[in-house]
């Protein structure tokens, strides 16, 4: 009877035995999740800081290089001609960092007309004219038709020195003659530029047309 229990005792101790170096043994042992040759993937997490590449570095480093930049602009004109500004246009292009033309509508003047007012009607219009002719006042018109119909035009001058004597003859023979300056839309062309702080810009150098004049105007 002993001997029989000895022996069941050592056989469940060797099973015992078994199993702890079967199954109790570390995870050393285990192969590799991943195929041979295959690189081990690794979460974003497990990536030291260090690790960013010397690409992503430079991208950072540009656009912080870009956002210290500023400017100021300027405007130059007017340019008497288109052909002007793209000339100055083309010249200072590689001098600043942008450019921008512009055309805008300017009154000018003209000349200076001396009249005789509207009349109260085409015959009152006529009787005046008459007269004039009967003072030795030639060179008159009598406005048929628009806006200023039934006024007497006596002249469109350039010079104002002319107008005024044109006026003063007519305002001597008795007659109230006036006189207004006239004023014509012509083209007027601008060049803005936007130049980096710092550059000392001398636009000068660079445009030969004459009358052009600068002052700061809101940077676009």
């Amino acid at each position: 009877m002993f001997l029989r229990l000895l022996f069941i005792l050592l056989v469940a101790l060797n099973i015992a035995v078994g199993a702890w170096l079967l199954l109790g043994q570390p995870y050393a042992h285990v192969g590799s999740p991943t195929d041979p040759g295959v690189a081990e993937l690794h979460l974003l997490s497990e990536i030291p800081a260090s690790g960013a590449t010397s690409a992503e570095l430079g991208v950072q480093a540009g656009a912080a290089a870009d956002a210290t930049h500023s400017y100021s602009c300027i405007t130059l004109g007017p340019f008497d001609t288109l052909q002007d500004l793209r000339d100055a246009r083309q010249a200072l292009a590689s001098q600043v960092a942008r450019t921008r033309s512009r055309q805008e509508q300017a009154s000018q003047a003209a000349g200076w007309w001396v009249y005789l007012p509207a009349a109260a009607s085409r015959a009152r219009a006529l009787e005046q004219a008459r007269q004039l002719g009967a003072h030795a006042i030639s060179d008159y018109f009598v406005v048929g038709s628009g806006d200023q119909a039934n006024t007497i035009s006596l002249g469109l001058f350039r010079d104002l020195a002319n107008a005024r004597k044109r006026l003063n003859e007519i305002v001597a023979a008795g007659f109230a003659a006036r006189m207004s300056e006239r004023g014509e839309s012509v083209p007027e062309y601008w060049l803005d530029l936007a130049v980096a702080d710092g550059s000392h810009l001398d636009w000068r150098k660079h445009v030969n047309a004459s009358g052009i004049s600068a002052h700061r105007t809101s940077c676009f």
